[in-house]
């Protein structure tokens, strides 16, 4: 039988498509002459379909798409540029089903929508888009990786898919910003091979032509994931906007499962240190190169130590001032998933010392320390080169336990607010992580409106807010059980967060705060310690339409939840239980929308 027979040609502006259902899960798609996009549509519901991408008869390209079979929930592009005057674009599409027959299989919806367009329309369709956390235009994000900054730019990239909104097709996307609150979006740069996909990993600038790719180079290292996990290494002579992938890679390749390098220029010893995490076996391995292409392994460190609950993932390494002392330590961050006593996935860390080869932790292997105890905090990882001897880091704004289901479906998933990160010691003597926002954060402030709150007692006090806001309280809950800080809004959903007097505790409670169905796991209870003595002190809390992060003023606790509130949350509520409080100054900042 002649191919021809199924076949279906859709016309397009600049060229055609012909669609050919061969069998219930096999069809060919033949573009000739295309434009700079085909346009996929997608139903999240649907497994993922495996489309080759074929130019004269071979495979130059392959993604995964949960192609529409009953209706489309979106539609995602796919860039065909590249292959423009090479001849015929050949896709031949795999795809599960339980169709029996290619009559059948030509009336799946994305056969009959396919199009093809010179644009994507990238503009926002979604209620709980953040207005001012960093978010891929459209598609899937997880772990921040590379990092770096150069030239008064912040390079964010990003594990993405570009070709929907759950899992998958893991690339290297890219955002640019010069002051860490507007955010460029910018071409994929690193895309797999076939060594894998990309996974996570992180970038520094060779100051000093150690690699041979030139001074100033940015060199990547990032691990390819296929039927193994290897390490890759690649370099960008562009400032991280394209990257040349390094035929010797790869250049570490464990024999058990280890993920995730993390890169940094030790002076003391004039080598590289890298730290990859070792998955399954719960600890981080450290490695030193003088050239970043030949690695030496010199230790490890983790197994007994924190939580060994689950996958150890995303290490970083650096070394930090002690607040108020003479003193300087170093830490190691582990991300962990699951094990968070927040529930599923969280950041860890170990503070203690190192002498270019060694880690050793301070603390007592049963100790397990927590850089922010709210639900929503995962990969946090750093910049390297920043300036004037910062150390910034930023998160993903989700958990492994619901990232894939959260009420969105133009793009999954935000980052933290960027945080700069100290050391200070807590009132048991010992040395802890302190996260504040970063400065550049305040200029997204507008209008600003100052309540004296005064003595608060079981009634308590309501004071207005804007959608989008930062909220600073300063408080005295010395004489009462709990101080209430309640977000809520006209549908009577609530975010409450509060101040355990007795225990130094800081709560979240988001039972109550929207939508919560999506998960058995959202609606949730989480507590931090304080590592104060005194129940005295400063709040500050950032609103945007999916998420609340919430700082102690010093750094002291930090905590992040996603929410899903079904009407924007419009009065903020103190309240006192056991006694009396003070909150002498509530200062409301209208923030702007990047």
């Amino acid at each position: 039988m002649a191919i021809g027979v199924c076949a279906t040609a859709l016309p397009t502006m600049a060229g055609t498509l012909e669609v050919y259902p061969l069998s219930a899960s096999n069809t060919l798609v033949k573009i000739i002459d295309p434009e700079k996009y085909l346009l996929l549509p997608v139903q999240e519901s649907m497994p993922d379909s495996k489309i080759d991408i074929l130019i004269d008869g071979q495979i130059v390209k392959t993604v995964n798409v949960r192609l529409a079979d009953s209706k489309q929930d979106y539609t995602v592009p796919l860039d065909l540029s590249a292959y423009k005057g090479k001849g015929p674009v050949i896709l031949n599409v795999i795809s599960e089903s339980d169709r029996t027959h290619s009559r059948n299989a030509s009336d799946f919806s994305c056969w009959k929508n396919l199009t093809m367009s010179d644009t994507f329309d990238v503009t926002n369709r979604e209620k709980y888009r953040p207005a001012y956390h960093h978010t891929p235009d459209y598609g899937w994000m997880n772990d921040p990786n590379g990092m770096f900054y150069k030239d008064g730019v912040w390079h964010l990239y990003y594990q993405y898919n570009p070709y929907g909104s759950k899992w998958q097709n893991m690339t290297w996307g890219h955002s640019t910003s010069t002051d860490l609150v507007n955010w460029k979006a910018e071409p994929i740069a690193i895309e797999a091979n076939g060594l894998g996909s990309v996974f996570s990993g992180n970038c520094v600038v060779d100051k000093e032509n150690t690699a041979g790719f030139g001074k100033d180079a940015v060199i990547a290292m990032y691990t390819s994931a296929g039927a193994s996990q290897v390490q890759s290494l690649a370099h960008s002579d562009d400032n991280g906007k394209t990257f040349h992938f390094y035929n010797g890679s790869p250049v570490i390749a464990n024999s058990t499962e280890a993920r995730d390098p993390n890169m940094f220029w030790h002076e003391p010893t004039r080598k590289w240190v890298l730290v990859l995490a070792h998955a399954l076996e719960k600890e981080m391995q450290i490695y030193t190169s003088s050239d970043l292409k030949h690695w030496t392994l010199e230790s490890a460190f983790g197994k007994g130590y924190g939580s060994q609950d689950g996958v150890w993932e995303c290490p970083d390494l650096f070394e930090l001032p002690v607040a108020g002392t003479d003193e300087k330590k170093w830490v190691l961050v582990c991300n962990i998933n699951p094990g968070s006593p927040m529930g599923g996935s969280g950041t860890q860390y170990f503070v203690g010392d190192f002498d270019g080869k060694t880690f050793t932790c301070d603390d007592a292997p049963e100790v397990s320390k927590w850089m922010d105890y709210g639900k929503d905090h995962y990969a946090t990882v750093s910049w390297s080169n920043a300036p004037e001897g910062r150390r910034t880091v930023i998160g993903w704004m989700s958990n492994w336990q619901y990232a894939n289901e959260v009420p969105t479906m133009q793009f999954r998933s935000a980052n933290t607010l960027p945080r700069e990160m100290g050391l200070f010691k807590g009132p048991d003597g010992g040395i802890y992580l302190s996260s504040t926002p970063s400065p550049e954060l305040k200029e997204m402030r507008g209008a600003k409106k100052i309540y004296k709150g005064g003595s608060i007692n079981s009634k308590g006090k309501e004071f207005a807010i804007p959608e989008l806001c930062e909220i600073i309280v300063d408080y005295d809950a010395t004489n009462c059980g709990t101080l209430e800080f309640t977000l809520c809004n006209e549908a009577g959903e609530e975010f409450v967060m509060g101040i355990d007097s007795k225990r130094k505790e800081f709560v979240m409670d988001r039972t109550k705060s929207g939508l919560t169905d999506f998960s058995a796991d959202f609606a949730s209870v989480t507590k931090a310690p304080m590592h104060r003595e005194s129940a005295k002190g400063k709040l500050r809390i950032y609103v945007d339409k999916c998420s609340v992060e919430a700082f102690d003023s010093e750094g002291r606790f930090v905590m992040t939840d996603l929410v899903f509130p079904t009407q924007p949350y419009t009065k903020l509520k103190i309240s006192a239980r056991d006694g009396k409080a003070k909150a002498e100054k509530i200062e409301v900042y209208t923030l702007k929308a990047k």
